[in-house]
């Protein structure tokens, strides 16, 4: 059964709640419309649109996505929300704390997306110093120590990150389900720590899924899509968007003809992506076209899709009225 989940902005787009100067001897008593509210009405249109859920991402310049997690959460009545985060953020015991909460309060709908692999240049601002095999290191004592505090009242753990003495959580925090733990990477580090401990783990649609597949786990794909009516549609939206960059229409790359992606999707909150970070690939299509490219991935073992598109309100809509079905019309079951 394929699930499909819509990517929330990282920077959440307040803006059109700016008011208007007023004189003193004016009150407005009209609400703003702030970044909560364009939240709340991609989530809502992820549940109407029928997606199985939606993902907060790290954006270590944007919004704390366990915040946005538990508003998404709170605000809707099925929904599954992943909430992309580092390792660093918080001792394992303080993050499995506050997701065992959000599990109590939303039915247990809360999934986790690890952010292992930093840029340097950011996991330093983010005040972490750690490199090579010590990130994947630390991860997995974090994942260890979480899982062991979550599921064992008497819980003691020493490591070289974390240490625990006599932890482990009891009623009312004990007995709801872990969150579902989401990884990536193709690196040997990568793929082991994802066949120790991931539910999904989560490729580029450039990667060569059936090289590199940890063995047990799920398969994801995070997927930029440009999806309308007909390909000429598509294709002119996809030179507004590139224009929109400030490169002339004339530099706009071709899809690969063996894969059919173009390589001309903006990062959205990418792990540790910086300014001017590579673009990305992504499909481009009539609805038909990008679902037989979702389609081709299927048939490749992937079972978990994280669809990105922008504007965010209007494509979850879109994708999901339109893309969607055509999925289920083809035998793949999306809920």
């Amino acid at each position: 059964m394929a699930r499909f989940l819509i990517t929330l902005p990282g920077r959440a787009d307040g803006g059109r709640g700016a008011r208007p100067a007023f004189p003193d001897s004016v009150t407005d008593l009209r609400q703003a419309f702030g970044p909560f509210d364009h939240l709340a009405q991609v989530g809502r249109a992820a549940e109407i649109a029928g997606f199985h859920g939606a993902l907060a991402p790290f954006d270590p310049e944007g919004d704390e996505s366990l915040v946005v997690a538990a508003g998404l959460l709170r605000q809707s009545r099925r929904l599954r929300t992943v909430a992309g985060f580092h390792p660093g953020i918080a001792t394992p015991v303080y993050a499995a704390k506050v997701s065992a909460s959000l599990q109590r309060f939303s039915g247990d709908r809360l999934d986790w997306r690890l952010a292992v692999d930093l840029d340097p240049a950011v996991a330093r601002a983010q005040g972490d110093f750690l490199e090579g095999p010590d990130r994947y290191a630390r991860a997995e004592e974090f994942l260890t120590v979480a899982k062991g505090v979550w599921s064992e009242e008497d819980y003691t753990y020493e490591g070289r990150f974390y240490q625990v003495l006599a932890g482990g959580f009891q009623s009312p925090l004990a007995g709801r389900a872990f969150p579902r733990v989401h990884l990536s990477g193709t690196s040997k580090e990568a793929l082991e720590l994802s066949a120790r401990h991931a539910d999904v783990h989560v490729f580029d649609p450039e990667d060569d899924i059936e090289a590199v597949s940890p063995p047990g786990v799920a398969y994801g794909l995070r997927l930029p899509v440009l999806a309308r009516d007909d390909d000429d549609e598509a294709w002119e939206a996809a030179r507004r968007l590139w224009t929109r960059g400030g490169r002339t229409a004339e530099s706009l790359p071709d899809p690969d003809p063996r894969t059919r992606l173009w390589r001309g999707f903006r990062p959205s909150g990418s792990p540790g992506a910086l300014p001017g970070a590579s673009l990305r690939n992504g499909l481009v299509g009539s609805f038909e076209t990008v679902a037989a490219g979702i389609r081709d991935y299927i048939d490749r073992g992937v079972g978990v899709f994280f669809l990105e598109a922008t504007p965010y309100i209007e494509e979850t809509y879109r994708l999901g009225e339109r893309l969607l079905p055509l999925l289920t019309k083809e035998g793949v079951r999306v809920r």
